[in-house]
Formats: C-alpha cells, structure tokens, sequence
C-alpha cells in the first residue's frame, strides 16, 4: 500500500508541476467552466470535438491545488482520440473510483494505462476533502461534452 501512495505522489506532483495541455486551444468547440466552492479551485476545460463526435484535442486553465491541476492534466491525456461516450465512461469510472465506489467503476474496457492512471488518480479516496479537487476537471468535462457550456458548474 505504501508503494501505490509514494506512486500517488510522485504522479500528482509531477502533474501539479508540470501539468500537460495547459492552455486555450483555438480551435476547441466545447468549453464549460468549474469552480469548488469550498477551496476555490477554478477550471475551464477546452475541447475541440471532430464531426464523428472524437476528441481530436483537450486543454485546461485554472488556478488550484496541485491535486485539481494534476488531475485534468492526466485528464486531458487520457481524452484524446476518445468519443463523447469513451469520455462519459471515462468521467462515471473515475467519480466512482474517487468516491470508493469501486464496484461502480468498469476498468474492463479501458487500455492498461488508462486504467492505471485511474487508479493511481482515486488514491484521492484517502483524503475525502480532496475528492471535490480531482474531480473538479472530470466534472467540467462531463459538461461540457454534454454541450452545457452556458452555465457555470459548481461542486
């Protein structure tokens, strides 16, 4: 258990860092915005959706700790080439995950670095007052592929 927490850490770290497809892409499509109310974190999730309904590119921008940011940078990793309901998947398995719900969550149909990269996300599970903070991006994301980027998402 030790090992998978040093993981969890090393991984959130380097994606708080660093975090991946930071940015406002110009040619994204789909666009919502996400706050957490109770620490402040705020996120704008950025996605350019082709014409047979594929994640051709995902981005974000925000300000947050590092476990929000970490988690829509490995968010946006793991969206592109997906189909709006790859994403939806994607989005039900990591809430589940990260709200130990565990039995909810289909890792079956997901490639092995996907779903290790989800597993290593829901060691949030261990801190219950950072479930909101990875789950910020997935949430905002989930809007916006659902094209409800008018309204302002509040977790």
């Amino acid at each position: 258990m030790s090992d998978l927490r040093d993981l969890y850490q090393e991984v959130i770290l380097d994606h708080g860092k660093a975090p991946r497809n930071f940015g406002h892409p110009a040619g994204a499509n789909r666009t919502a915005h996400g706050h957490n109310a109770m620490c402040g974190d705020t996120i704008d999730v950025f996605l350019t959706v082709d014409d047979e309904g594929r994640i051709a590119d995902a981005a974000f921008q925000g300000q947050g700790c590092a476990i929000s940011v970490a988690s829509a940078s490995m968010m946006t990793e793991m969206l592109k080439g997906k189909t709006q309901a790859d994403a939806h998947h994607l989005f039900e398995t990591m809430h589940a995950l990260c709200t130990g719900h565990e039995d909810e969550a289909d890792l079956a149909d997901l490639d092995e670095d996907t779903a290790d990269r989800m597993q290593i996300l829901a060691g949030v599970k261990q801190y219950p007052m950072r479930v909101k903070c990875a789950t910020l991006a997935w949430h905002t994301m989930d809007k916006a592929m659902n094209d409800k980027a008018k309204e302002d998402l509040s977790v």
